[in-house]
């Protein structure tokens, strides 16, 4: 990071998303935005003054929202279908796999408030499921930024890509990682700070924490890898694997239950090419419960301090 955490400025990435959105949209008049009651939350309140035809708002119906996401995509619209990330994903599962998946339509999903951001609205409202779900249906890549710089590239990237796609942006405010002309790729990770001891991977609000344990780490002699890994479907093997050949240890940290979403992803690659110790940092296996979203990730372990401790326990494991 170019300045201590404590005083960098946050940025919420769902701004980034919709102004990116805006200025493809004024451009390309295919692209059109579908919500469920979720202008607000979805801040797309500045795309429906500009383009008032070109924003569909279904009301609380997820299900027919991704439908009808489909067949403005059949119709050679490109749909930005918004919602929050617990609803769209869980009520709507079956419609994602046979509109989007299994008829490899052009709908991009785009996941708002996603992990535990809605903090105190509690269970109910935390997305931390989404990553596993949508990871296991063929078509869909899956996609978490982790600063305002990455999330408008990758709606830049969603918006060119002939196909679906499943966008996870969270409302808490992160400070950039990533430079000013970063260019999205899908399945590539960024190295965000080199090591040779351990490397931390990580995504969406974790990247920049990993960042801050890589500093803490630092202090205390080790020298911490960060891979930031927006894509999670399809990922980064190349990366994964010289990480494990060159550092002999990965801690994945992710806000989503460790079953299933970035950790297990990390963990199918080295456990069939390169075993090597590991660790995954997440909501073991348990609801998430109510309390503020950056609480929620200390509660599970993800304070920077527990996860530079979590790395500095995991090198005591290395051959």
């Amino acid at each position: 990071m170019n300045m201590p955490f404590e005083t960098a400025k946050l940025h919420d990435c769902r701004d980034a998303f919709t102004a990116m959105l805006e200025d493809l949209a004024a451009e390309n008049h295919a692209i059109v935005a579908v919500c469920n009651d979720s202008v607000g939350s979805s801040k797309l309140g500045g795309f429906r003054d500009k383009f008032p035809q070109r924003l569909i708002n279904v009301g609380i119906a997820e299900q027919n929202m991704v439908g009808v996401g489909a067949g403005l995509a059949n119709s050679g619209k490109i749909p930005f279908v918004c919602a929050a990330s617990p609803f769209l994903t869980g009520r709507a599962l079956e419609q994602i796999k046979a509109d989007v998946a299994y008829s490899q339509t052009n709908v991009k999903l785009v996941g708002i408030s996603s992990g535990m951001a809605y903090g105190e609205l509690g269970p109910t409202h935390h997305s931390i499921e989404d990553f596993a779900w949508i990871r296991a249906l063929p078509n869909v890549p899956v996609i978490a930024p982790a600063d305002r710089i990455e999330t408008a590239a990758a709606v830049k990237w969603a918006a060119e890509h002939d196909g679906g796609c499943f966008l996870r942006l969270s409302r808490v405010g992160v400070p950039d990682l990533l430079p000013e002309d970063h260019v999205f790729e899908l399945g590539k990770a960024n190295i965000l700070r080199d090591g040779d001891d351990v490397t931390l991977i990580a995504n969406g609000v974790l990247s920049h924490r990993a960042m801050i344990a890589a500093s803490l780490l630092e202090q205390r002699g080790i020298q911490a890898r960060v891979l930031n890994m927006a894509s999670v479907r399809p990922i980064d093997q190349d990366a994964i694997l010289t990480a494990a050949r060159d550092t002999g240890a990965i801690l994945t940290c992710e806000e989503h239950t460790t079953f299933g979403g970035l950790g297990s992803a990390v963990a199918e690659v080295i456990v069939d090419h390169h075993p090597v110790p590991m660790t995954r940092l997440g909501v073991p296996g348990v609801f998430a419960h109510t309390a503020s979203a950056n609480a929620l990730l200390d509660d599970f372990g993800m304070s920077p301090d527990a996860i530079a401790d979590s790395a500095a326990e995991l090198l005591t494991r290395k051959g």
